[in-house]
């Protein structure tokens, strides 16, 4: 017998947004699947397990306050987030780490995507540090030209640093050397991090677009998604710090300015309708220095802004 005085205790989601958890990539069968990759390869030893790998979780946990359920009305995406439709999406949980195999974990990363990509779903990486997409953007191999664009206060464009050439401020550098990656944009460049004038002057040899807080705010987000070109196969890469941190406090390096969330629904939202987006990963969030869960919140809305646009942009359409 049951009674409307009392109700069972409030439960966590597990996987993002409750839905179904799916560890065999081998046989997957959805249209997203969401994966995290705790671990990048570290500087020193204080970095080799430190709080950003916590954050697949953390930003799993907060789900429900970027999204209350899927039943609900959404307004950045006008109506609920998958619109009725059959879409499948998975949570294929996080990437397996081994303390003593770095170059493994990374090889183990790219597999995990490389076996996504081959099922044809769209990959959504919860970071780890700005390493993690290193072994991503190799997966995608011999499925370009991509043009890869870059959320991030700092360059990252650093070869090697304490003899890390694959480390989280040498990101970009390793993707302008994949003959699969095309453009690059970085955008919301600020303050001053690692990178050196002999990074910044790397990058703009390669061609990289350089587009700092400053430009971004006097010409607004438009205009700079309005220099991308249309029709192309967009990876979007977002760096926590990058965001104003106002609604991403939770960061190593916080700076001053930044992207604020409508200039960065506009940027996921723009791409998605100006092309096709193949990827996206939000990375560098330490959960420790959160506030009231903002950070793992708004990164919520990015990716629930990414699905339900994507949704409505017919990119899972069945033929």
């Amino acid at each position: 017998m049951t009674s409307d005085l009392t109700a069972p205790p409030k439960r966590e989601f597990q996987s993002f947004h409750d839905f179904p958890i799916v560890t065999d990539l081998d046989n997957l069968d959805a249209d997203i699947a969401i994966l995290g990759i705790p671990f990048g390869d570290p500087y020193s030893m204080g970095e080799a397990s430190n709080d950003q790998s916590n954050a697949p979780t953390h930003i799993r946990r907060y789900c429900e306050r970027a999204l209350r359920g899927l039943d609900r009305y959404d307004f950045d995406i006008g109506g609920t987030l998958l619109d009725g439709r059959d879409i499948k999406v998975v949570d294929c949980g996080d990437v397996v780490a081994e303390a003593k195999d770095v170059a493994g974990n990374h090889d183990r990363s790219e597999q995990a995507v490389r076996k996504i990509l081959a099922s044809g779903a769209l990959p959504i990486i919860l970071g780890g540090d700005h390493a993690i997409p290193i072994p991503v953007f190799r997966a995608f191999e011999g499925r370009g030209p991509i043009t890869l664009v870059q959320v991030d206060a700092h360059v990252d464009w650093r070869d090697v640093f304490h003899g890390v050439s694959y480390g989280l401020s040498s990101v970009i550098r390793r993707a302008s050397e994949m003959e699969h990656i095309e453009d690059i944009y970085q955008i919301g460049l600020r303050s001053a991090g690692s990178g050196r004038p002999e990074e910044v002057e790397a990058a703009l040899a390669y061609g990289s677009n350089l587009i700092s807080d400053m430009e971004l705010q006097e010409l607004g987000m438009k205009a700079i998604l309005d220099r991308i070109p249309d029709g192309g196969d967009y990876y979007l890469t977002i760096d926590a710090d990058g965001v104003d941190p106002t609604i991403m406090p939770a960061v190593a390096g916080p700076a001053p300015g930044g992207v604020n969330y409508s200039q960065m629904r506009t940027l996921i939202q723009g791409l998605v309708k100006k092309g096709n987006v193949v990827g996206m990963d939000i990375v560098e969030i330490t959960p420790s220095r959160d506030v009231n869960g903002i950070t793992a919140i708004t990164a919520g809305r990015f990716i629930c802004n990414l699905i339900g646009t994507a949704v409505r942009a017919g990119y899972f359409d069945k033929k």
